[in-house]
């Protein structure tokens, strides 16, 4: 009795250390797939979409490029001389890669204090809160998922002042992000999960 008491301590122990984030989905390059093996997640996706409008294949798009569906990405470290490490290059974190500042801002607003970066549904919640601001200040369509993601990586106000115009770099990423979200809106309409 008291070996499977250990046992059971022991796994209830190590169980509880665990921060809940799970793997990413095998696939990554089909939507239907992604849904598929996390039937949550996309329930989580289809509720932002019906809170705040912003389509399920535009969040799916987001995610792969700011964290490849992994709960807890972080920005690389920054190093100097080659060798220190000084930090990392933002706050930024969790699956929809938020950072601090913006992410306190989201959980005043929504009175959402026990939020988390690294929880799939607080993340897609996060999403389409921001999202829906950047419709609602700049006149982004939800839909428009080269837009909002410009919008999302530079701010509002350095989307505004268009930022992004002096970063060729940037200008690749948002167009492959929505390249990317068309593949997922048409592969979603495929599978009859659009």
């Amino acid at each position: 009795m008291n070996k499977v008491f250990r046992a059971v301590a022991l796994f209830l122990l190590v169980a509880s250390c665990s921060s809940g984030v799970q793997s990413p989905p095998r696939n990554l390059d089909n939507a239907c797939s992604i849904a598929s093996q996390r039937p949550s997640w996309f329930a989580d996706m289809k509720q932002t979409e019906r809170k705040w409008g912003i389509p399920v294949h535009v969040q799916m798009a987001t995610i792969h490029q700011e964290s490849k569906f992994v709960g807890d990405a972080r920005t690389p470290l920054r190093y100097t001389l080659g060798i220190i490490p000084m930090g990392r290059q933002s706050s930024a974190f969790g699956y929809s890669q938020a950072l601090d500042a913006t992410w306190d801002e989201y959980r005043d607003d929504q009175r959402r204090r026990r939020a988390k970066r690294d929880n799939f549904s607080d993340a897609v919640d996060f999403m389409g809160w921001y999202m829906n601001g950047s419709t609602e200040r700049l006149g982004i369509p939800r839909s428009d998922a080269r837009n909002q993601y410009l919008a999302y990586h530079e701010g509002r106000a350095g989307f505004a002042r268009g930022s992004y115009n002096r970063k060729s770099w940037l200008l690749g990423v948002s167009s492959r992000v929505a390249t990317r979200a068309d593949m997922y809106r048409n592969q979603l309409i495929g599978c009859g999960r659009a």
